[in-house]
């Protein structure tokens, strides 16, 4: 019996709504189960208090400020590096074998696994330029595992924009730069803004790169010496910092605390969270700034 097109697509049709109707399952799940064993563990002293070796009680403060003190570092360095790459690659590279040896660098870049990306700034900045364990290493080590992702959203941004509002900026006698900066790239924004947030998602999250750049241990903060030469400062881009995602890692592999399980289903929850949050608020702000640079109702 030979089906007709129609059945075809039918079938076709409901096929890919079983599949993604497994896939939100899957992820829902598992996400439901993550905050489900960590939400009861979460509170203001959790998330401000010290971790503890040996005692109950410990919290992730310093952990979630070296992630986002982390994340600053990374996204100063990252963004402008990633948008005058796109930049260059949309409007003045010109087609030839130097361009596509470019593309296939952020290519094979964007295809490495982190922990290669954390082995190579073990060797390249951690030892080579002698940084040691720190923030800063890892913020670099970072920048080379995100810079495809921005070079590649902000190339697309630019090639986004409608060639006619290229064209009039040029024919009203701006220049080249000028009609980049102030006709291209305002339209371009939103795709750029989402991009960037994803990428800080991703810099939030990422562990194995971190355990051979700014390391799994963290020096005694204190958050009232606000000099980023002292080594006690939590300012200081040149001293070890375990991030959360590493902390993760840590207290489930070598934890000793009679609470390090409830430690670190609560640290997971956090971390999911703050994720989750980079994600929608990407899109929420993407569609806010499209409607708004382009007066849409």
């Amino acid at each position: 019996m030979r089906l007709s097109n129609k059945q075809v697509d039918r079938i076709a049709t409901g096929v890919f709504y079983f599949f993604a109707f497994l896939i939100i399952v899957i992820l829902g799940g598992l996400i439901g189960y993550i905050l489900y064993r960590g939400i009861g563990h979460i509170s203001f002293d959790f998330l401000t208090s010290p971790p503890q070796t040996f005692k109950v009680g410990g919290g992730i403060g310093p952990q979630l400020f070296n992630s986002l003190f982390l994340l600053v570092l990374t996204m100063l360095i990252t963004v402008p590096i990633g948008i005058g790459a796109g930049i260059y690659m949309a409007e003045y590279s010109r087609p030839g074998k130097f361009t596509d040896f470019i593309r296939l660098v952020v290519e094979v870049l964007s295809s490495f696994p982190s922990i290669v990306v954390g082995l190579f700034g073990l060797l390249v900045f951690v030892n080579y330029f002698d940084l040691k364990f720190s923030l800063l290493a890892g913020a670099l080590a970072l920048t080379v595992f995100n810079l495809p992702l921005m070079v590649r959203i902000t190339e697309q941004g630019i090639r986004g924009v409608p060639r006619e509002q290229k064209e009039a900026g040029l024919a009203l006698g701006l220049t080249r730069w000028k009609t980049i900066t102030k006709v291209m790239l305002p339209v371009a924004l939103p795709t750029i803004l989402t991009g960037t947030i994803l990428a800080a998602g991703r810099v939030f999250g990422e562990a194995a790169a971190l355990l051979f750049t700014a390391g799994m241990s963290s020096p005694r903060l204190d958050f009232t010496d606000w000099n980023p030469f002292s080594p006690v400062s939590p300012l200081n881009p040149l001293r070890p910092a375990e991030t959360l995602a590493v902390h993760i890692w840590k207290i489930n592999s070598e934890g000793i605390a009679p609470d390090a399980a409830q430690i670190a289903a609560g640290a997971s929850t956090v971390l999911i969270i703050t994720v989750l949050l980079f994600n929608l608020g990407s899109r929420w702000l993407g569609r806010y700034m499209y409607r708004k640079l382009t007066a849409s109702k």
